[in-house]
């Protein structure tokens, strides 16, 4: 089983963002660890227990995480893993945001169980920072690198956005030079997507953003491939990248549908065939749980079909792609003619030019 805990929590909305969050100056802390282990209890019970007893990962997500007091995120770990086995090397991973990272944090996290942090950088640029709305500075970034390296993290990953409008000016292999420059032991790489119900939706509405074309968009993706190949990671996921061994194991059971249970606002959770998921906003969900209710807000049980259409999705979403006999022969010839797909083992794999039109190459299917 992977366990996957939502934290809504921010200090403020980015401009991109369309997750459910919550902005709050004052992070309700030990409110929000009791809802979780409340719904901690709703689950302990449940059949979905039967077949996958041990918990093989846990992922704190957000909103932000770091903002949650370290106490609590201690004493969600020792609750979670005294009801049910955890994995002698279960992977633990708290998201980040470099200004949150301080020595006395990053020594909390560690000492409670949290061995992988993912920080969101999302860039090197001052300008690039304000117009996200990001509330760190591209100074705070090597100092929390620092800071939790001195605390004992040897699994690092770093978060950047690329595909930002051409007016803004930014250079985006100067990002990853200095993201490369820290280190990491993995680079997850996000296109930036204009959502209609966020302040660059809003903004797009009002004809006041030009979202980047296509061609720079697939350009930077194409750089950022063949900078990473060129230092040695390994660009195993459309969005990510790690050094051989550091793979987030968290995200790659999402790709392979293995079983996850999702805890707080908004959260999902999915078994076999089952989906369900959680109440999206904070407060509804915690009065829920409060007044001795369920926190979710549906569920639904896939057919065969949807099944196999979501494991050909995930699967080309990899390296390590799908069984050749999935994609009909007159797409694989197609494909391969393209430049778009290899066939390498028996199994369809998209190279990265693939990967730009993986939408519509999937739909086609």
């Amino acid at each position: 089983m992977h366990v996957y805990i939502h934290v809504p929590f921010c200090a403020r909305r980015c401009s991109y963002c369309d997750f459910a969050i919550a902005v709050r100056r004052e992070v309700p802390s030990a409110a929000y660890t009791q809802a979780i282990l409340t719904e901690w209890t709703l689950w302990l019970e449940d059949p979905v227990w039967d077949e996958s007893p041990v918990i093989e990962t846990i992922y704190f997500g957000g909103g932000t995480p770091s903002r949650v007091s370290p106490e609590s995120i201690a004493q969600l770990l020792d609750r979670l893993t005294h009801h049910r086995p955890r994995a002698a090397d279960a992977e633990i991973t708290l998201e980040a945001n470099p200004d949150d990272v301080t020595l006395p944090a990053a020594a909390s996290w560690r000492a409670a169980g949290v061995n992988r942090i993912s920080l969101g950088v999302q860039s090197f640029n001052p300008a690039v920072l304000q117009w996200m709305h990001r509330v760190h500075t591209a100074e705070q970034v090597p100092a929390a690198v620092e800071a939790l390296r001195c605390a004992g993290f040897q699994d690092l990953s770093l978060d950047l956005i690329f595909g930002v409008p051409g007016d803004l000016a930014r250079d985006w292999e100067a990002d990853l030079d200095r993201a490369f420059g820290l280190e990491p032991e993995h680079l997850s790489l996000y296109g930036l997507t204009v959502e209609p119900h966020t302040v660059l939706g809003h903004r797009a509405g009002r004809g006041e953003l030009t979202p980047v074309d296509e061609e720079r968009y697939a350009a930077e993706f194409l750089t950022a491939h063949q900078a990473l190949s060129a230092r040695g990671y390994e660009h195993y996921e459309v969005s990510n990248a790690a050094l051989p061994g550091h793979h987030a194991r968290h995200n790659s059971a999402y790709w392979r549908r293995a079983p996850f249970i999702g805890l707080g606002p908004s959260a999902h959770s999915g078994f076999g065939r089952e989906r369900r998921w959680n109440i999206r906003e904070w407060a509804e969900y915690e009065r829920a749980l409060q007044s001795g209710g369920s926190p979710l807000a549906g569920r639904e049980e896939l057919d065969q079909s949807a099944i196999r259409l979501e494991e050909l999705y995930l699967g080309l979403r990899t390296r390590n792609g799908v069984p050749e006999h999935h994609i009909p022969s007159a797409l694989r010839s197609v494909w391969i003619g393209s430049g778009w797909a290899e066939l390498q083992g028996g199994r369809i794999r998209f190279t990265p030019e693939g990967w730009l039109r993986l939408d519509a190459l999937a739909a086609s299917i």
